[in-house]
């Protein structure tokens, strides 16, 4: 190696030995160590999560100075390192990959060395030299991999909720404008993907509008079970070296952090079970099921614009075909589909880590969490961007909707309690055989007057019953 290449790094030694580091890197040795192991994914760890497990850093040592355990001065060093990372600093020196080392001990340290050689050059120290601060005894003090990268999961959680949820609000309230717009557009229900009875497109947006507003309340109900935690647990649940009652004084310095309603969970629990993740990830799972079944609606009502349905018309975002002059497609939907499938592979790895755990310890938390972080993540951008760039502006072909309307065999349903079951059915099979409107053979027949018609199709569409008895 020349001097050059040599003065690019330092050594560094850990418990295996020595170790290159680069010498402008705020890591030391087990990060680089585990950079060489895990070149997977090339993906760094999320950003909420990195926020996260340095707010258990910085709570974890003011917790540990109140009883002594911790002197001021490295308190004080910590608690500064930690809020220049959070205010965005260092952001690039969290570095090892998604997929690492079971249990996450290798992003653990990351953060526990990059923590120390800032707290440490703060204090007149250099990179690479512990002292005062060790990355171990002071820094990760009271704690464990095991204790607080599950915690980081959950408050990394936490911290994207609201943002998903607020996605999800959005969407609906644009659903709900939607429907109050065209609550008077008649237009044909369709069942089995067959002509049905009258319904109003506003209706079809407010069934949307229920559903992913039942979709945010499921999300929110997962919350309190998320703001229960483990730290304190240690190694295996047990506290083993941690201070007295230090975990209630941390749960309660990450409350006053977060501005949530951390509180002690059952620590061994804590460490063993990811249920709260797993109900987490099925209700994003349900609601990517939804979004999947409006999606595809929005995406048939829109087909056309001529041979399709052609009953809405989204607004074109970008050109459809290199090779059809004028194509224009739903590709804001088709987005939005592809990001709910993956969403659902997402949910399933979930599933599989989550009963993967063994004993004291699920060791499967890097990549559960990373699933979780993705898809929440790739829900709440999906959302927004169909929100804004498509439903805003969709248009409504009315004309299209009374044309489908009248021509459908189905509105001899509304028949039924006027002249019965069976006589409707003659109505019907004219219709369906000659290709009149169901409208003009009642009016031939006498039954009732084409205006009349027109408003029991109004009555049945908005759910008012025709009345009358059969004959």
């Amino acid at each position: 190696m020349n001097e050059f290449a040599v003065n690019k790094f330092r050594t560094e030694k850990d418990s295996l030995g020595e170790v290159q580091v680069p010498l402008n890197a705020w890591y030391g040795a087990q990060t680089a160590r585990a950079m060489a192991n895990f070149p997977i994914s090339g993906r760094r760890p999320d950003k909420d999560f990195v926020l996260a497990h340095v707010r258990i850093k910085l709570a974890a040592a003011h917790a540990n100075c109140q009883p002594g355990w911790l002197s001021e001065e490295k308190r004080d060093a910590i608690v500064a390192a930690c809020e220049k990372i959070l205010a965005g600093e260092y952001r690039d020196e969290f570095v090892v990959d998604r997929f690492q080392a079971g249990a996450g001990t290798s992003h653990n340290m990351n953060s526990n060395e990059v923590i120390a050689n800032v707290a440490n050059v703060a204090l007149g120290g250099e990179k690479g030299v512990y002292t005062p601060v060790s990355p171990n005894d002071d820094v990760n003090m009271g704690q464990s991999t095991n204790d607080t990268i599950p915690t980081a999961i959950r408050l990394a959680v936490l911290a994207k909720l609201p943002r998903l949820t607020a996605a999800v609000h959005a969407m609906a309230a644009e659903f709900s404008r939607l429907a109050e717009r065209e609550k008077d557009t008649v237009k044909s229900g369709r069942t089995h993907l067959q002509d049905a009875v009258p319904t109003t497109l506003g209706q079809e947006f407010a069934g949307y509008a229920w559903t992913l507003a039942r979709c945010a309340s499921s999300l929110d109900a997962v919350r309190p079970a998320l703001c229960e935690i483990g730290l304190g647990g240690s190694a295996a649940g047990t506290g083993l070296n941690t201070s007295p009652d230090y975990p209630a004084r941390v749960a309660t310095e990450l409350a006053k952090l977060t501005h949530e309603p951390i509180r002690v969970g059952q620590l061994v629990a804590q460490m063993q079970s990811m249920n709260d993740l797993a109900r987490l990830s099925g209700e994003i799972r349900n609601l990517a099921l939804e979004l999947t079944r409006i999606s595809n609606d929005l995406r048939l009502l829109a087909s056309g614009p001529r041979t399709g349905l052609g009953e809405i018309q989204l607004p074109p975002v970008q050109p459809g075909s290199s090779i059809m002059p004028g194509k224009v497609n739903p590709v804001m939907f088709e987005m939005l589909n592809q990001v709910c499938f993956q969403v659902l592979g997402q949910d399933a790895a979930v599933s599989y880590m989550v009963q993967a755990g063994q004993m004291e310890l699920n060791v499967m938390m890097p990549a559960l969490g990373s699933a979780l972080f993705d898809a929440m993540d790739w829900l709440t951008n999906a959302m927004n961007a169909a929100t804004e760039k498509n439903l805003k502006g969709i248009v409504v072909n009315r004309e299209r909707c009374a044309f489908f309307i009248h021509q459908s065999v189905a509105l001899a349903t509304l028949l039924n309690t006027r002249i019965g079951y069976n006589r409707a059915a003659e109505v019907a099979k004219e219709s369906e055989k000659s290709g009149r409107p169901v409208r003009d053979i009642v009016a031939e027949r006498g039954l009732m007057s084409a205006a009349d018609f027109d408003v029991l199709v109004l009555q049945a569409a908005h759910g008012v019953g025709s009345g009358g008895g059969a004959g």
